[in-house]
């Protein structure tokens, strides 16, 4: 029997409550364009971005409350469109920054950056159509975040409880930020470091809430992971690079710096292209995992439209009802036209010096891959999600294996008529158009991933896929148009990757833009012929035993599994932001320990116990992300205004080791408050 076949939803097919409304069309345009710009600003700040549709559909509850008539299904649809929204934020601020980082764009121009991600986005919801079919129906993937919002959606029936604790954490979380970021009463990280012979080992710990939210939703096997591929570059990768290699060359990269910038300096050149290493070989692997249930999601799509034509439609529940194969065909083709413009309007031949028919070729081939890689990344990144969750979605993995491939393709097609590595200038240029692609691939990506956790979430409820598919592109909409205003914000109040809008700008303040950065090297390394190959390498390697462990694994039946892209994640961020994951991680671990315990105890139903004590946390969690990406999209206004991210300072300078030890005991305290939550008994 198959899973459709057992699976009963919240609503059944009989039943066709409202769903797009005009409120909820309204709701979720507004919802989709707030939470664009707070994982845009999570994102630059941390790399990493998580999945909005929980608070989205804990908002949604509290505001259609407002209104006579609502439904599970109405909210459903609302949420659909915000996450959209949040999905498509990432897949832009993953690769639009490198253009800045390359001096290719000084700002974000609003109608490249808005085409750029609304036609990227769009490719995203006609990838996810025979995906839903793929990944959700035919196969056996969790869709752990998708899973958590439908049962929140079920909740908000009996009364949405859930949003005074979204409330309570985030107005504590936004205080916390707005005293780290804007009051400078708290430091926003600690670390330090032990020199033994030539080696340094760092260490440190970022004190944001978002981060020990993140850990705490993606749960303990992964942010293990995420800490272990931390160890692998700060323990062993750091310390034994600079053991075997000579002090005149570490000098030349780490300059005057000492201790644990020493550390961070030497991963930023080196280390962490074993994460890019790490990332190729993990995404060919997920892309061989996923062939046999894509090829079976595409015929059982062909196979309901055939039906339809036959006048077999009515036979097909509304449940089942996804948006046509032939329209979504149809459609993807069709947007071939606009991406070709966008392309030839961004791509400056002028900069590239190269012949029109070199030009055109590369322009053609842009677009062909765009649709190709496109779908085949998307692909990936939704099998991820189910796997892992949308927070961990690899859309950093699969758009660096994009950039990479696009930028040894161009330099096939361009690297006959210019010596790209003898002009720096033009192998700038060069890297900036393999950029554009990658983005066009990064944001299809992006949405397939976090819009197949919303399907999987209608799913539970009962929604028809059809209309939420509507809603995807009704998010995308409003994302790509105040995504470019967002991040010229962000740019001119913190500054991009050391890249500032002006002199005298706070470094510590800086967006770091990993993974921007990350493509920015990749791509101008490929040009200029300096990519750190050795170091691919050994990621490829270390990736490689890394599936070998997750199969034995596997084969022995365990929890446990080892999903190779979570360790590159690690691999390539900070230390310092691996740790607050880990402790999130471990937070939720030792809560469902102790829930555990006590239900046996007392004769409950343990799995129904730990489900009310995930959700509490869930919940919690969610407020702390929403209250510090918002509170710092806030706070970017002053900075830009007065030109200084120190405009809100009451702290007197000098004084930070009053502010480490506030930091640490603030960020303990919310330590505490997140398990206390989790293991409170009741609502």
């Amino acid at each position: 029997m198959s899973k459709k076949d057992t699976f009963t939803p919240f609503v059944s097919a009989e039943d066709d409550l409202p769903q797009i409304t005009v409120k909820a069309v309204i709701l979720g345009f507004l919802l989709s364009a707030i939470l664009a710009g707070a994982n845009a600003y999570l994102g630059l700040k941390v790399g990493m971005t998580v999945s909005a549709s929980i608070p989205a559909a804990v908002i949604s509850m509290a505001v259609l409350r407002l209104f006579k008539e609502s439904n599970i299904l109405e909210n459903n649809i609302v949420q659909t469109a915000a996450s959209a929204g949040e999905s498509l934020a990432a897949g832009v601020i993953f690769t639009l920054p490198a253009l800045i980082l390359l001096k290719y764009w000084l700002d974000f121009p609003f109608m490249e950056t808005a085409a750029i991600a609304m036609f990227g986005g769009i490719l995203g919801v006609l990838f996810t159509i025979p995906l839903r079919r793929a990944l959700i129906i035919e196969s056996e993937l969790q869709f752990p975040e998708g899973v958590a919002t439908g049962e929140v959606l079920k909740a908000g029936t009996e009364g949405g409880k859930g949003i005074k604790t979204i409330i309570q954490a985030g107005v504590a979380a936004a205080l916390f930020k707005l005293s780290q970021t804007g009051l400078k009463i708290f430091a926003s990280s600690v670390g330090g470091s032990v020199k033994a012979g030539k080696s340094i080992f760092g260490m440190g710990a970022d004190l944001s809430v978002a981060l020990l939210a993140v850990g705490y939703i993606v749960g303990l096997n992964i942010a293990v992971l995420i800490f272990a591929g931390g160890l692998i570059s700060w323990l062993f990768g750091i310390p034994i690079y600079m053991a075997v290699t000579s002090p005149d060359e570490i000098a030349a990269i780490v300059g005057a710096a000492e201790g644990y910038d020493a550390a961070l300096a030497i991963w930023s050149e080196k280390i962490r292209y074993m994460g890019v290493g790490a990332m190729v070989v993990g995404g060919v692997w997920a892309l061989i995992s996923l062939a046999k249930p894509l090829v079976d999601g595409i015929k059982s799509s062909m196979a309901a439209v055939k039906k339809l034509k036959k006048g077999g439609g009515d036979s097909i529940p509304r449940t089942e009802q996804d948006t046509p194969i032939n329209i979504v065909i149809w459609g993807v083709f069709g947007l071939a036209i606009p991406i070709f413009i966008v392309f030839m309007y961004v791509i400056d031949i002028d900069h590239l010096s190269v012949s029109s028919g070199a030009y055109w070729t590369a322009i053609t081939f842009g677009v062909v891959f765009s649709l190709f890689a496109g779908f085949l990344f998307s692909s990936v990144a939704g099998y991820m999600a189910g796997l892992v969750g949308s927070s961990n979605n690899p859309i950093s993995g699969v758009t660096i294996a994009t950039v990479l491939a696009t930028s040894l393709c161009l330099l096939a097609i361009l690297g006959g008529e210019v010596d790209f590595a003898a002009d720096l200038e033009k192998a700038k240029s060069a890297a900036a158009a393999a950029i554009i692609v990658g983005a066009m691939i990064a944001c299809a990506a992006a949405l397939a991933g976090d819009n197949l956790q919303d399907l999987k979430a209608g799913q539970i409820v009962g929604a028809t896929p059809y209309k939420q598919q509507i809603m995807q592109v009704v998010g995308v909409v409003a994302a790509a148009i105040v995504i470019a205003p967002i991040l010229s914000l962000l740019f001119n109040a913190y500054g991009l990757g050391g890249v500032f809008p002006r002199e005298g700008m706070n470094p510590q303040e800086m967006l770091t833009a990993p993974q921007a950065t990350l493509m920015q090297s990749v791509a101008e390394g490929v040009f200029a012929r300096n990519l750190e190959w050795p170091m691919i390498i050994i990621g490829g390697l270390i990736a490689v035993a890394i599936i070998i462990l997750d199969q034995i694994l596997k084969s022995k039946g365990t929890e446990f599994r080892t999903p190779v892209l979570a360790v590159a994640v690690g691999i390539y961020l900070p230390v310092e932001l691996s740790v607050p994951i880990f402790i999130g991680g471990m937070i939720a671990w030792s809560a469902a320990k102790v829930v555990a315990k006590r239900a046996r105890t007392e004769g409950e139903d343990v799995m129904e116990a730990e489900s009310q004590a995930e959700r509490k946390g869930l919940l919690f969690s969610s407020g702390l992300i929403t209250g510090e990406a918002l509170i710092g999209i806030i706070l970017a206004i002053p900075f830009a205004l007065f030109e200084s991210t120190d405009a809100l300072r009451i702290m007197p300078e000098g004084m930070e080791w009053l502010t480490s030890l506030l930091g640490i005991g603030a960020a303990i305290f919310f330590m505490m408050w997140l398990y206390k939550v989790a293991v409170k008994k009741g609502d």
